[in-house]
């Protein structure tokens, strides 16, 4: 398999505070990966290591076997070319329409004229399933479905071959939420996109992600399918992904039975004393 991102031997200190400790995560062309761990174990810092935007202290950063961090900047913005992110919250510049949102990026290029742009921002808007009509709205006149939408429209704008979803369900009812995940998935495979997820939602997770990464102890501590990682003896395993919320998202969506270990334990605890 070719390695869409490849992080070996990474490490982020900020003073004294240790956030990752020699990290290394793989991962492959095409795949989904949801990125997992508790509050403070560095998912976010993470994804802006793997974007660019911020330099580990040590370690390196490949995206199709290109450095990152050891680009030359021509280099460099040729690598970011091939990444989309949608933000949190969906990041919309408040002040511009939903159309000029999706040609921003496109626009700061220089290269393209207004003919071109606009053929492509309607293509991305039709993609995400954004009429026509609501091109020349302003993000305060939508919901959040819309803006979602809208702004994965924009993480698409330059074609990119890797996607990076920073909780992409987050603020969403359950109906649009499966709505959304649901348009990840058949644009994940109509493009071919590598994706990676930093996401809380068990949903999410369990029904779209091949592999999860699990972030804790400073480290990637586990990565594989969810039945893999669900076998996996750590706590914040446990109590994320077999308690109660994890183990309805397993049963709707897998039919998964729990570890049989696990299933022995609680059989144990539960016999009078």
């Amino acid at each position: 398999m070719t390695a869409a991102i490849q992080v070996e031997k990474l490490w982020t200190q900020f003073g004294d505070a240790v956030v990752h400790r020699d990290l290394d995560l793989t991962i492959h062309a095409g795949e989904v990966v949801a990125l997992v761990g508790g509050s403070g174990s560095g998912k976010s810092t993470l994804l802006r290591e793997i974007l660019g935007l911020q330099r580990p202290t040590r370690g390196t950063v490949k995206i199709f076997g290109h450095s990152l961090h050891d680009a030359s900047e021509a280099e460099f913005h040729k690598l970011r070319k091939r990444m989309g992110v949608l933000f949190q919250g969906g990041a919309l510049y408040s002040a511009l329409s939903v159309y000029d949102n999706v040609a921003l990026p496109l626009r700061e290029l220089r290269c393209f004229d207004e003919d071109f742009i606009r053929d492509v921002v309607m293509l991305k808007l039709a993609m995400v399933d954004i009429q026509p009509a609501h091109a020349h709205k302003m993000p305060a006149e939508l919901s959040g479905g819309m803006v979602k939408r809208v702004a994965l429209g924009r993480a698409l704008a330059l074609d990119p071959e890797l996607l990076f979803l920073d909780e992409p369900t987050a603020g969403l009812d359950p109906d649009r939420s499966e709505s959304f995940v649901k348009l990840i998935e058949e644009l994940r495979h109509e493009l071919r996109l590598t994706v990676v997820m930093v996401t809380h939602d068990l949903d999410t997770i369990v029904s779209s992600a091949d592999r999860v990464a699990v972030l804790a102890d400073q480290q990637v501590v586990v990565i594989g399918p969810i039945e893999e990682v669900t076998r996996t003896r750590h706590p914040f395993i446990e109590s994320y992904f077999l308690g109660d919320r994890g183990r309805r998202a397993l049963a709707a969506f897998h039919q998964h039975p729990l570890p049989a270990e696990l299933d022995d334990e609680e059989e144990e605890a539960d016999e009078p004393g």
